[in-house]
């Protein structure tokens, strides 16, 4: 069995979904702004409960954890980088999972600190990600460390007139383009 190869087949698939469904929810949310609207108002089933957009998102989103869980498990390896990299990745699909289990709506603000956790650890995760061994790239640190640098800036409440839902697509988007490099090529690489 190829572990890594289907770790890749995992992460691919539960990102690539994500990405097309979180289009969607953003398409069918009334009035749904990019530049006004954190990702996360899209779980949210009380601003806009004449939509599905919210059991769309939520299901997407908990898909993605559940493949990056999986995904992360796959990848543990005896190196140090394949530790990292199996934690990493884990920690950003328990943080996803989170986040569409812990809506806006949810006590103690346990969808901010979900949040937390996948946004961090998805940058995170680049740096190993970058000197794996079956998918070595210098891109997936790069993007990981814009995804750092935005999240720093979110959090100041810098949003360098993105508005706050883009300053935080900033720190999403680029882990998403370099897990999915990442992972699709996991799924092509020889077997080591």
């Amino acid at each position: 069995m190829d572990r890594p190869r289907i770790a890749g087949t995992l992460i691919f698939a539960g990102v690539a979904q994500f990405m097309l469904l979180l289009i969607v929810a953003e398409a069918i949310y009334p009035g749904y702004s990019v530049s006004h609207n954190y990702i996360s108002d899209l779980g949210n089933y009380m601003l806009a409960p004449s939509t599905p957009h919210a059991l769309i998102f939520n299901s997407s989103i908990i898909v993605l954890g559940a493949t990056l869980v999986a995904g992360g498990r796959l990848l543990w390896s005896r190196d140090v980088t394949g530790r990292l990299l199996s934690l990493f990745v884990a920690l950003s699909g328990v943080g996803a999972a989170g986040v569409g289990a812990f809506t806006e709506t949810s006590p103690y603000h346990l969808h901010q600190a979900f949040s937390l956790i996948v946004f961090l650890f998805a940058s995170l995760a680049s740096y190993p990600a970058s000197t794996y061994d079956r998918a070595r790239s210098p891109a997936w640190g790069v993007l990981g460390t814009l995804g750092l640098i935005a999240l720093g800036l979110f959090v100041a409440g810098i949003y360098a007139g993105l508005g706050w839902g883009g300053m935080e697509r900033m720190i999403v988007y680029p882990n998403l383009v370099w897990a999915l490099g990442f992972s699709a090529s996991l799924m092509t690489s020889r077997r080591a």
